[in-house]
């Protein structure tokens, strides 16, 4: 498919070509609120486009407390440079905070982010900080998106020092992932940048800017799938070493040394993880660097994605146990409040506790006590003869074999299967980040209904049309016998069960390698292969998510799991 940098977007090209490499590139503000962006010209960004000039126009004159359709009211300028200003507003008629971006209808550039907002809005990825409105209206153009008040810039993130290797790892997979999705779409970010990339405080990494910062700045590239998974890189090396790749400081950080090159993230700082290390300098390679052991360089989103499921998974850590603090007891609890402190090597007269119930209303509580005692037993000993009698006269003669129609010798059992151990699971996510809340997965066997393992959230039953399912692998340690397996939901739940192969030798890592064989819907579903099956490894895989009802957001959510064979 030919590469464009952006759907529906025709940027102007009214300057020499340009490198971004000594120029900066700060993304406008799109909802962190404690992270204010820095639109400045000083910080540097590795990016191969080319840049119009800023519209001749000057900015509207707005403030805060102005309008917009009677509805956004402006409350506080983030940005203003080129001609266009960034707001955060309020939406008073949903009464939710939101980012705006201004500028005069007869900018430049106007038409071009009208377009890329459209277009970006028309994508409706939940990976994406989502444009909510595009309008002409009044001698201005303005674009309203979500503003995220809880979610933190990977710039302030790497502030503290470098990402744990689970982190970057999820931070690199969700957002080579989304990139590649857009991509499909003839979208480009082209200002993919650590301002431009966000945490939220569930631990989702969302992209904002989409499309419509390249607008606004009139960024453009002649190959935009390259240039945004250089851009991934540089967020993978910055993630691992706490450097920006190249010569020049930036996004507060520091720069290589000047003279050496473009040198691997693990031989800059030590510990560094080596598969993430070889996958930065393999995006980074479209810049003239040698990708470790001669991988071939990935030179598009996709093909990002496709070196990330690749590698070996990297694991959550296990949460760190802290002991309790030794039990300190009070002066109260140890019975000496109020109570004078007594002298070292002074012995303390201990009080002789009076008799118990030595009174005339204990004589006579002790007489009621003993009269109810002697009542119950009697009432017990005839409900026990009385019960033995009526069993006399109904039984039969001891000697006497009891038979069934068929001639046994014995009652039949009840016909069920004997249960299999489950001696491990993990989650399953082959068309999207390759996670899914992988920390619970042990909570589908621990033979408790009360927790659940649950997917991560989507807009709609049908995974917001992102993928067609998430699962869960089971290991049963061995190819056994397989009969049956009942899997307990909170919510109705369509699911599918399929099986690798018997003589599989390890867990298989495709979607293609398990077969389906049996499906069902509901909150505790038995799924029954139709023929024999023996197998070790089982995918127990949904399919359509129930709606929860207390924030409306879909999710599946897997209580119990148990197989019998």
């Amino acid at each position: 498919m030919a590469e464009r940098s952006t759907a529906a977007v025709d940027v102007a090209d009214n300057s020499d070509e340009t490198s971004l490499t000594a120029q900066a590139d700060q993304s406008t503000a799109d909802g962190v609120a404690k992270n204010r962006e820095r639109d400045t010209d000083s910080d540097e960004v590795q990016e191969s486009t080319r840049t119009d000039g800023p519209g001749k126009t000057s900015p509207p004159e707005l403030h805060s407390g102005h309008k917009l359709a009677r509805r956004y009211r402006l409350e506080e300028c983030v940005t203003r440079l080129d001609g266009f200003s960034s707001w955060r507003a309020v939406d008073e008629k949903l009464r939710r905070a939101v980012g705006v971006h201004i500028l005069p209808a007869d900018h430049s550039r106007a038409r071009s982010v009208l377009a890329a907002a459209r277009s970006s809005a028309l994508l409706g990825d939940p990976r994406f900080v989502q444009v909510l409105d595009a309008v002409e209206e009044n001698d201005l153009v303005y674009v309203v998106h979500e503003w995220l008040p809880d979610a933190t810039e990977l710039t302030t993130l790497l502030a503290s020092g470098p990402l744990e290797p689970y982190d970057a790892y999820q931070m690199v997979s969700q957002v080579s992932s989304a990139m590649a999705a857009a991509h499909r779409e003839g979208l480009a970010h082209l200002r993919l940048n650590p301002n431009a990339v966000l945490r939220a405080s569930t631990g989702q990494w969302r992209i904002r800017g989409l499309a419509v910062n390249a607008a606004l700045r009139g960024v453009a590239s002649d190959t935009p799938q390259r240039t945004d998974t250089e851009a991934i890189g540089a967020l993978l090396y910055a993630a691992l070493t706490q450097r920006w790749p190249y010569e020049s400081d930036a996004y507060g950080l520091s720069g290589l040394p000047k003279d050496i090159g473009l040198i691997a993230p693990d031989q800059v700082r030590a510990g560094v993880h080596r598969g993430l290390s070889e996958l930065s300098m393999r995006a980074l390679a479209n810049d003239g660097a040698t990708a470790s052991r001669h991988e071939s360089p990935c030179t598009t989103p996709e093909e990002l994605v496709k070196a990330i499921g690749e590698m070996p998974r990297i694991r959550p850590p296990e949460p760190a146990f802290t002991a309790p603090p030794e039990y300190q007891r009070t002066a109260y609890q140890q019975g000496t409040y109020g109570r004078q402190t007594p002298r070292p090597g002074v012995t303390q007269p201990v009080p002789t506790p009076p008799p118990p119930l030595q009174s005339r209303t204990g004589k006579a509580l002790k007489w009621a006590v003993s009269a109810l005692l002697i009542a119950a037993l009697g009432l017990g000993s005839w409900q026990l003869a009385d019960a033995l009698m009526d069993q006399g006269g109904k039984s039969e003669d001891p000697g006497q074999t009891q038979t069934n129609d068929g001639n046994d010798k014995s009652p039949k059992k009840p016909a069920g299967g004997k249960p299999i151990t489950i001696s491990g699971a993990r989650d399953f996510d082959p068309f999207g980040d390759q996670t899914e809340k992988p920390s619970d997965i042990g909570k589908v066997y621990d033979n408790s209904t009360a927790t659940y393992w649950q997917t991560d959230f989507y807009l709609s039953a049908d995974f917001g049309r992102l993928k067609s399912g998430v699962g869960i692998i089971l290991d049963l340690g061995k190819t056994q016998q397989v009969g049956k397996v009942t899997v307990t939901f909170v919510g109705d739940t369509s699911v599918e069960l399929r099986s690798a192969s018997a003589d599989a030798g390890s867990e298989p890592t495709s979607f293609d390698a398990y077969t389906k064989v049996a499906e069902g819907t509901g909150t505790k579903v038995e799924l029954k292969p139709g023929k024999s099956l023996k197998s070790r490894y089982l995918l127990v895989w949904l399919t359509d998510l129930p709606i929860q009802a207390d924030d409306g957001k879909w999710r599946g959510r897997v209580a119990d799991i148990k197989v019998t064979s």
